[in-house]
């Protein structure tokens, strides 16, 4: 055969060859041109919609074919479902308990997962938008919202059931009683372990796998601290603090106690070495060298309120009674917020402290008592703090209709029994001044007028006589600039008749 045919038989064979490229190039470059339309087509079906694509769930909540409103309002019925349960916690078999998601404040961010599904196939990139629609229809997308949750709170709370464990530890602690301080040693327990219960609870409700199951508590065994007599002493020492005021603007800081051991600190380390289930370290209180009683009139420019009442300057025990109980009063400063207490301030009526015996009512009767008398003193300061406008927090009436006021105007008081109590609702120190002499109770409030000071009225009104009862009704009326502002039903009281 000659070289020219064999030459020419090559020729045509390598024509072939490229003949079957160029084609099968063609193919490929239709296929991927339709593939592009198809995907082009998709993507701009998909951008142009406001719905979500096949196959997108969101917490296992199908969504697709959704808009995003639609979306957020199934996804967030379905999970509001869950979000109403509660986590069940227990400690072997004596305590149980549970936590609602609600106190935690446990929410998921719904709108930002359908966000997400909603952008699925919404890119600038046309045939990767295809793409991730087609692989999406295929195999189906499950989005996880992510889950908000109070850590502090979660972690607050178990704190809180870990002090209730029937096995808790029990920390050393100390308190003061008086004029002492009273430790106890701890006992080793169980605390809940916060941090990892935390962890185990926010991954358990982020997979909604907390429905329907009990959880047992992860716990420590810790022991107690011991009891540190030097911490304990810087903690309840304390320096005694004077009372002063200025003028401008007026002020008055009050007086403090100070408080310090009784006894050395390593006197108070030995007491703690022996073995007993509490401790007592005696204390002494501190008084300062001016306490807030000692404050001068100066510093209460202003007189609030006042109201006297007559007594019989003859009753020589009686008036001693009244003498003894005002000076106790006298000079008492009441902070804004305190509350006076008639029976704490003038302390119990005994012999010892000079009292006397005077008529009181007893059982009905007018007998001889010790202390007798001692009622028109808090009667008085009575009408005095009810003029200032102050709270009453307690009261009571006598018996029978007392001789110095009349009806729902008295204010009885029985050492360990019936106290009368008032409250300071003003912005300034009330300080109460008194006196007993000349066959008068003098009582006087003073402090500073506020920018806004009430005219006050008080009155009581007898409301029923029977034979043996007589009833009235007390009232406070409140007035700015003359006009009304409110009247205010102070008592309903009945007394005996003679």
């Amino acid at each position: 055969m000659s070289v020219e045919k064999v030459e020419g038989q090559e020729k045509v064979i390598l024509q072939k060859k490229n003949n079957i490229y160029i084609i099968i190039t063609m193919v490929f470059s239709i296929f991927f041109l339709i593939l592009f339309a198809i995907f082009l087509g998709i993507s701009q079906v998909n951008k142009n919609s406001d719905k979500i694509i096949s196959g997108v769930y969101i917490k296992n909540i199908y969504v697709s074919g959704l808009n995003k409103e639609q979306a957020i309002k199934k996804v967030t019925k379905e999970l509001d479902k869950y979000m109403d349960d509660s986590v069940v916690l227990k400690h072997g078999e004596e305590y149980s308990t549970e936590i609602s998601l609600e106190q935690l404040n446990a929410t998921f961010d719904v709108e930002s997962a359908v966000d997400v599904a909603y952008n699925y196939g919404k890119s600038r990139n046309p045939f990767k938008d295809g793409f991730d629609i087609i692989k999406i229809m295929v195999s189906n997308i499950s989005i996880d919202p992510k889950l908000s949750i109070d850590e502090e709170g979660l972690k607050a709370k178990l704190s809180d059931i870990s002090s209730q464990l029937p096995d808790t530890i029990v920390q050393s602690t100390y308190y003061i009683e008086g004029d002492k301080l009273i430790a106890t040693k701890g006992k080793k327990g169980y605390m809940v372990n916060s941090n990892k219960m935390f962890q185990i609870l926010k991954e358990d409700i982020q997979k909604l796998r907390f429905i329907d199951t009990i959880y047992e508590l992860e716990t420590i065994e810790v022991e107690p601290e011991e009891i540190d007599i030097e911490k304990i002493h810087n903690e309840i020492y304390k320096e005694p603090v004077n009372a002063y005021y200025k003028t401008n603007p007026y002020t008055v800081y009050p007086s403090e106690d100070g408080i310090d051991f009784n006894i050395g600190i390593e006197e108070a380390k030995q007491l703690i070495n022996e073995e007993h289930e509490e401790y007592v370290i005696p204390l002494k209180i501190i008084k300062p060298e001016v306490t807030t009683n000692m404050i001068g009139e100066e510093a209460f420019p202003d007189l609030i309120s006042s109201f006297s009442t007559t007594y019989n300057a003859r009753q020589k025990d009686r008036t001693t009674n009244l003498k003894l109980a005002a000076e106790k009063i006298n000079g008492t400063v009441l902070m804004p917020g305190e509350t006076f207490s008639y029976n704490t301030v003038v302390g119990k009526r005994t012999i010892d402290a000079g009292y006397k015996e005077a008529q009181i009512y007893v059982s009905g009767k007018v007998v001889d008592g010790l202390g007798g008398g001692i009622c028109q003193v808090s009667t008085t300061l009575y009408n005095a703090a009810l003029f200032a406008n102050l709270e009453i927090v307690e009261r009571s009436n006598h018996q029978f209709i007392p001789s110095y006021v009349g009806a729902g105007r008295d204010a009885t008081v029985v050492y360990g029994a019936i106290d009368f109590k008032f409250k300071n609702t003003r912005n300034y120190p009330i300080k109460i001044v008194c006196s007993v002499e000349n066959g008068q109770c003098n009582f006087w409030l003073y402090g500073l007028k506020e920018q806004t000071e009430y005219e006050v009225q008080v009155y009581a009104n007898v409301i029923s006589r029977s034979g043996t009862a007589i009833k009235s009704k007390t009232y406070r009326t409140i007035k700015l600039n003359g006009q009304e502002i409110k009247t205010e039903l102070l008592s309903a009281d009945t007394y005996k008749v003679h």
